[in-house]
């Protein structure tokens, strides 16, 4: 082949694969159109992540109510005592969520608790939770502000 042809037929592929890009629509446009489109996903995904953190950090409510556990006593096969102690905000009701476990660790004991509000921050409670197998341990699921 002479140089003349190769250059030819250099030509007809770059024309052939123009007008498959053409056809299929991979042009230049397109794919500036495709990275600017991600780059704009990329930039909502970022804010909407930042906007979570900084709501998740401020927010007030959360801080304010704290729960410990302090002790679990196992009375008999059908009853457990759970002392636990809750920081909440002055004038504040909240409600518990008390949970007893069994060796397997599955729930056989739970109940709500409603406390009345106070004018102390921290206050410490003891209630009998029933169970309906033999309880090893007594927790706290969860307190919130009521």
């Amino acid at each position: 082949m002479t140089g003349a042809d190769q250059a030819g037929e250099n030509f007809a592929t770059a024309t052939d694969a123009a007008a498959l890009d053409a056809r299929y629509g991979r042009t230049p446009q397109r794919r500036a159109r495709q990275r600017l489109l991600a780059w704009v996903s990329a930039i909502a995904v970022a804010l909407v992540f930042v906007a979570w953190v900084a709501w998740a950090a401020f927010d007030g409510t959360a801080a304010s109510l704290q729960s410990r556990m302090l002790g679990a006593d196992i009375q008999a096969d059908r009853s457990v005592i759970i002392t636990y102690e809750v920081s909440a905000p002055a004038g504040s009701e909240v409600s518990c969520a008390l949970e007893v476990q069994n060796d397997k660790h599955a729930i056989v004991g739970w109940k709500i608790v409603d406390l009345p509000a106070s004018d102390r921050y921290t206050r410490t409670f003891t209630e009998e939770v029933r169970t309906v197998d033999q309880g090893v341990t007594g927790l706290i699921y969860r307190c919130w502000l009521a």
